[in-house]
């Protein structure tokens, strides 16, 4: 490691120490620890907003991003030191949100200066909460197919549909929608990727109530919305381009997803905190056999982050991280769930968070279309 590295690293260390307070550094990651931000957004204790506040200043929101939007600026050596520290004393991650994870990356490769300027520091410091309007009732797994329609009045679209499984829709500020701008080209031409404020009259949420009892999922209804022509991401009719751009990211944040349970915490010191604990031969094998499929998981998505770092994306091969990542989440809470034995049975966070898991498999693209893309764009094989 150069020196300049060791140095950032003590420099980093000395402000961790100095900002991030003890209440955050339990490794939490549970929806009741995470600061999703946003207009409305009510912070769980004064720990919380203090350190959404100290990143904010330093952009270690979005560490990787520009300063001039909102971040950091850091290098690639430099993010995986961060990620380490952070990891190294349990530090809460100060603010999630889709906006990070999707739309940020899809702005920054496709969004205008002005674009850039006007969306992302609001998302860097938690100002607005967005959510994704991609599938349809009639569109998910084949997602080219929807059919919100934006009719062309001059200055402005006037959309009208339906989107269905909107993460969150009921408390985001704006949402990103695919939005079909014309009816007569094929079904991948004729989209276009619109930026929809949800205050906007004609705009209707409607939560879908789960199994678990909670409700993360929402119908989004349009009833002849104005979006403002500006507020498009690239060019009209080529929104395709930024819908795969952004799966792909989307596909990489679902995959290390359980990675991120218990603040990285090995699998081990977790299942022996259940009433079952470790001493179950069979219950040992299986969870040192998911601890090494994780880490192998891990250097699988620094190897893919840095080829993005080079300018090479991960491309098709997001559906095999997708995929992995996913069945390596339910994995692992499959064998809390073992280790809690007879508790497991009765209702609370981890049967909630087990749950929670199944849908794993189908956001982002089902674990089957995943697989059909493995094996037709990776491997190769015939159709």
């Amino acid at each position: 490691m150069t020196d300049t590295m060791t140095d950032f690293r003590k420099d980093l260390r000395d402000w961790l120490e100095a900002y991030c307070p003890a209440e955050m550094r339990d490794g939490a990651a549970s929806e009741e620890t995470i600061c999703w931000g946003g207009k409305d957004w009510v912070f769980s204790s004064d720990a919380q907003r203090e350190w959404l506040n100290a990143c904010v200043a330093e952009g270690y929101t979005v560490p990787t991003w520009p300063k001039e939007y909102g971040g950091a600026g850091l290098n690639r050596d430099q993010q995986k030191i961060f990620d380490e520290e952070i990891a190294r004393i349990g530090a809460r991650f100060p603010l999630q949100s889709f906006g990070i994870w999707m739309l940020g990356p899809a702005l920054l490769h496709f969004g205008t200066h002005e674009q850039k300027l006007h969306y992302l520091p609001p998302i860097a410091r938690g100002e607005v909460r967005w959510c994704q309007g991609y599938s349809e009732p009639g569109a998910g797994s084949d997602l080219a197919s929807v059919q919100t329609f934006g009719a062309d009045a001059g200055d402005h679209w006037v959309v009208n549909g339906q989107k269905i499984w909107t993460s969150y829709a009921d408390k985001a500020d704006w949402i990103f929608a695919l939005v079909r701008t014309d009816r007569e080209a094929p079904k991948h031409k004729g989209i276009s990727f619109l930026l929809i404020d949800m205050n906007d009259p004609g705009v209707d949420t409607r939560p879908i109530k789960l199994i678990s009892g909670a409700s993360p999922f929402c119908e989004t209804f349009f009833t002849d919305v104005k979006v403002p022509k500006e507020q498009i991401v690239g060019d009209v009719n080529r929104g395709w381009d930024v819908a795969k751009y952004l799966l792909t990211h989307e596909r990489e944040m679902i995959s290390g997803s359980g990675m991120l349970q218990a603040g990285g915490r090995p699998l081990g010191a977790v299942l022996a905190e259940g009433d079952a604990g470790l001493e179950d031969a069979t219950l040992r094998a299986a969870a040192m056999r998911c601890e090494v499929d994780q880490l192998a998981m891990g250097l699988t998505l620094e190897r893919y982050r840095d080829m993005a770092e080079a300018g090479q994306g991960a491309g098709d091969a997001s559906a095999m991280l997708k995929y992995l990542g996913t069945e390596l989440n339910k994995q692992r809470h499959e064998l809390m769930m073992m280790a809690d034995g007879s508790d497991a049975l009765e209702w609370g966070d981890r049967p909630a968070d087990w749950l929670r898991t199944k849908a794993n498999s189908i956001e982002g693209g089902t674990s089957e279309v995943m697989l059909s893309i493995i094996s037709r764009r990776v491997l190769g094989l015939p159709a």
